[in-house]
């Protein structure tokens, strides 16, 4: 399409836009899958862009001010591209849920504290010789063994002190149920 086209209502018709299109599109998409570093989806785009501030501003495209609105088209696929690129720099990147899943966990103190309070008074509650075989084995890491001898018990009661301490705490702190386990 060249100026001096006839135009309908002041805007540019249907079939002169696609007209626009077939002579011009190809040059205006390789431009713009340059400026987007080869990401054809946001070339594609851009170049629609590109093509409805055409239709919007048909004025330009009648100007006789030179052979061919190239140029024109070109300049403002350009400027397209530029404010697209500012625009993505200013925000943070996207993010997407693979990145998301293999991002480090970093604890609460704050949960954590809160919990340790929790275990803390649900063990007060326990009876004194499950509460002193918890703590050996649980909170000291002594094997049963070396509970056993400490305390002065078989391996066995041990064991057994330990598995219905365990039980008392689960009915105590039913939010840590899995975490007993």
């Amino acid at each position: 399409m060249t100026a001096g086209s006839t135009l309908t209502n002041g805007t540019t018709a249907e079939h002169e836009l696609a007209a626009l299109q077939r002579e011009h599109g190809r040059p205006l998409f390789a431009l713009l899958l340059r400026l987007c570093d080869g990401d054809r989806q946001r070339a594609e785009d851009l170049a629609q862009e590109t093509l409805v501030r055409a239709w919007q501003h048909p004025e330009a495209l009648r100007a006789d001010d030179f052979d061919s609105v190239r140029p024109w088209l070109m300049t403002v696929a350009r400027r397209l591209a530029i404010d697209a690129r500012r625009a993505r720099q200013a925000r943070p990147p996207e993010v997407g849920d693979a990145v998301l899943e293999n991002a480090r966990v970093i604890s609460d103190h704050a949960e954590r504290a809160a919990a340790t309070l929790d275990v803390r008074e649900a063990v007060k509650t326990l009876t004194p010789q499950h509460r002193e075989v918890l703590v050996l084995v649980y909170f000291q890491g002594a094997s049963v063994a070396e509970a056993a001898q400490t305390l002065g018990i078989p391996p066995g009661t041990v064991k057994s002190r330990a598995y219905y301490a365990l039980r008392a705490l689960r009915r105590v702190l039913p939010g840590y149920a899995a975490d007993l386990r």
